[in-house]
């Protein structure tokens, strides 16, 4: 099997980010953005994807985190759409739901080729950590974008914003493991025979 792997660059006025996805990998992921708090979530979602994750990003702290978060989603999901390239062999369908003490989230993802977002964290807290909390469900819809895939996400219940958040992101990746799986068939799981 060809390694899915991919090295994606993204340099703007705001930010300068550097990635490398490995599909199939182990769930090793080195990260640094300048929001630990980011890192954690992207390092969930890397570790429950099994996906190899470096991640370096030099971004506008200064003015907030907001070009930061959406930059290094915006990278993933380019890197994400790379390496899958015509979607062929992958399971294309992924559904997960994922607990975290009292938060419960759910997610669903299609390798569809259509980009579509639906993400309701309901967080209620302004920030967590250094991160604004509209910016988390920004990511993910992000990413959804730049990788040309459908994602539905509902954290269900939960008290605590660091548990639903935590929870979305690593049923967001359960969801992500499944879809690119490959399932030995090498065809495009798609009745018009392209996913784009």
């Amino acid at each position: 099997m060809t390694p899915r792997t991919t090295t994606t660059r993204r340099e703007t006025g705001e930010t300068n980010v550097t990635l490398t996805l490995t599909l199939d990998g182990t769930g090793q992921s080195t990260i640094q953005t300048g929001l630990p708090f980011y890192d954690h979530m992207l390092a969930a979602l890397a570790k429950h994807a099994r996906f190899d994750l470096d991640i370096s990003c030099v971004g506008d702290l200064h003015v907030d985190d907001h070009h930061t978060v959406e930059d290094v989603a915006l990278t993933l999901g380019e890197a994400l759409a790379a390496v899958l390239g015509d979607r062929r062999g992958v399971r294309r369908f992924g559904a997960a739901y994922a607990p975290l003490d009292e938060a419960l989230a759910r997610a669903v993802i299609d390798l569809s080729g259509r980009p579509w977002a639906e993400v309701d964290l309901g967080l209620r807290r302004e920030q967590i950590g250094t991160v604004a909390c509209e910016n988390l469900g920004h990511a993910l819809r992000s990413l959804a974008m730049a990788a040309r895939l459908t994602l539905h996400v509902d954290v269900l219940k939960g008290e605590n914003d660091h548990h639903r958040a935590e929870a979305a992101f690593k049923a967001v990746a359960l969801a992500l493991r499944q879809a690119v799986a490959l399932d030995g068939h090498g065809d495009v799981p798609s009745t018009k025979g392209v996913l784009a």
